[in-house]
């Protein structure tokens, strides 16, 4: 098997921001796959086999890299579904159309947190429920989103890059306070698993039976392919270990945001030091 570079196996981290402000977008394509599997739950391999199945573009926690504005309107989203008392309106169909029209589906975080909304929102969508062992879940769900956003580099990192990281770090923390009522690892330790239970529930509950596909990855094509009416493709499901994806892209991020900081900094010391040139060679 060919050795894959970052950049190949991580395009969305090394290409320009799309800067789209969703808020002046439609619908362009229908909504027809909501997977609504809590993250951790093989999410990436969701992706990859809906947009093999040709539900392009499927929407993931990752696209927030290809478009930091969508931060913006998900932050919006989840601060009128935790915080009601703010008087802010939740998100109906129009405002599902702006932030996600251009997908045929859905998969992740943020979009999971939503399940029930969106499972109203698009009725004539068909909905995919990825479930896992919970301690399994609760050890990847830990390791790969929780330990990073409560540790204190990234905090510091977040700091520097409030256009991106700053912004998604503070989604992650309101996502994590709304569903699991945690914000630092004591708290998640004690509160994950009821939070990963309610969300099934709440997934199950709001979903009529003859939409809703109870999935396992190991199953493999042909229960997704006949649930959503497909032919089954000529290629094995997708594997995609999602914890070691979303740490090698944390690492990859906090080093480019490390060297767009160090040569910020030499390019100030630059500037300095020529000031300080003139200064002595004109003035002194």
């Amino acid at each position: 098997m060919a050795f894959l570079s970052e950049r190949e196996r991580h395009p969305e981290l090394f290409q320009k921001d799309l800067n789209i402000d969703r808020r002046t977008c439609k619908r362009v394509v229908p909504m027809q796959v909501l997977a609504l599997g809590m993250s951790r739950t093989g999410t990436a391999s969701m992706q990859m086999a809906l947009q093999i199945l040709g539900y392009n573009e499927t929407y993931h926690g990752f696209a927030l890299l290809a478009n930091f504005r969508d931060a913006e309107m998900w932050l919006e989203a989840l601060d009128a579904k935790y915080n009601p008392q703010n008087g802010l309106k939740p998100f109906g169909r129009a405002e599902w159309d702006q932030l996600l029209g251009h997908c045929a589906a859905v998969c992740d975080m943020p979009c999971a947190v939503f399940g029930p909304e969106l499972v109203d929102a698009y009725p004539e969508a068909k909905v995919v429920l990825v479930e896992r062992d919970i301690e399994s879940w609760y050890k990847s769900f830990r390791d790969s989103i929780c330990l990073p956003v409560f540790n204190p580099f990234v905090k510091t990192m977040m700091r520097l890059d409030t256009k991106f990281l700053g912004k998604t770090i503070v989604l992650l923390n309101v996502i994590l306070k709304g569903r699991f009522n945690t914000t630092d690892l004591a708290s998640l330790d004690k509160n994950a698993r009821a939070g990963y239970r309610a969300h099934y529930k709440e997934i199950r509950e709001a979903t009529p039976k003859d939409r809703l596909l109870e999935f396992k990855l190991a199953q493999g094509w042909e229960p997704l392919c006949k649930f959503l009416g497909k032919p089954i493709p000529d290629c094995p499901f997708p594997r995609v270990n999602d914890q070691a994806a979303a740490q090698e892209k944390l690492f990859i991020l906090l080093r480019m945001l490390a060297l767009d900081k160090l040569k910020q900094g030499l390019i100030i010391l630059s500037v300095i030091g020529s000031l300080y040139f003139l200064v002595r060679r004109f003035f002194l």
